[in-house]
């Protein structure tokens, strides 16, 4: 950078010359051991991006890792209902525990916490971005092999939080064909690489809805950015989801774990190489 004091302990950029330990970093509860930190982003929402975190989340739990998800969305959260949580989290000497799904992995979001489910968050910036660092902290996540951390919309404050905060090995980035959400995405892309945080790979989600009778794929938002996001992320970091009803309903009931998603696999592949 060109106005460089070579301060790092009074800078805020996490640029390639930093020295040093990152001074924003929060420390991990004393009783936790996360190995590995994936961020799933995305600069729009509605794009999917909570499904694609289950989806990898379950794809990588499923290779016989520990996996746990921190829902950064915090006033959107609905991982719990993906994989059809009901009860809460626990607490005990200032410390809050996971709830661990059906299929083995651990959550914590803030519909674990809040009485009901449907009750609104109201709160600014600052207060959500503690909140997410305090998930970080104050959970007592045990041993993690891979944590997936789904991230708000946008590149407000959770997600500079998120970025600054926890010790991010890569980002996967959901998208849908759309030339508007594309454009939009391009600025958590950037944001990435400001931050010097690595990319794994872009979800395409929506990609395509296959035609139940003959096969065809119809491009039902736009036509698939398939061959542009491969040139320039690379084949082996790009995954096209389609539209499926039976997906919504997997979802619906909670059963986001049953969801077979082959799609994903070289995604998932590639994260378990870390």
């Amino acid at each position: 950078m060109s106005d460089c004091t070579h301060d790092c302990g009074s800078c805020g950029s996490n640029c390639s010359e930093r020295k040093g330990p990152n001074p924003f970093l929060a420390p991990m509860n004393s009783q936790s051991n996360v190995r590995h930190v994936i961020g799933v982003v995305s600069g729009k929402g509605g794009v999917g991006k909570s499904l694609i975190t289950s989806l990898l989340a379950t794809a990588v739990s499923k290779k016989g890792n520990a996996v746990a998800i921190l829902d950064a969305d915090i006033t959107g959260p609905s991982i719990p209902k993906a994989f059809g949580i009901k009860g809460k989290a626990t607490a005990a000497d200032e410390m809050l525990f996971p709830v661990v799904s059906e299929s083995g992995i651990e959550i914590m979001s803030l519909n674990l916490i809040n009485a009901n489910d449907s009750d609104p968050v109201v709160w600014r910036g600052p207060i959500l971005a503690s909140v997410v660092k305090q998930f970080w902290s104050d959970v007592v996540w045990g041993e993690v092999d891979y944590m997936f951390v789904d991230m708000p919309p946008g590149t407000g404050d959770v997600p500079l939080t998120v970025f600054q905060s926890l010790p991010l090995d890569g980002i996967i980035v959901v998208t849908s064909p759309q030339d508007l959400v594309s454009m939009i995405v391009e600025k958590a892309v950037k944001m990435a690489e400001m931050m010097n945080i690595p990319i794994l790979g872009v979800v395409e989600n929506y990609s395509y809805l296959e035609c139940p009778d003959c096969g065809k794929k119809i491009s039902v938002f736009g036509q698939s950015k398939e061959s542009e996001l491969k040139t320039q992320f690379g084949d082996d970091a790009v995954a096209c989801v389609p539209i499926n009803p039976a997906i919504a309903s997997a979802v619906d009931a909670g059963n986001v774990a049953s969801i077979d998603a082959p799609w994903l696999t070289p995604l998932a592949d590639k994260i378990t190489s870390l």
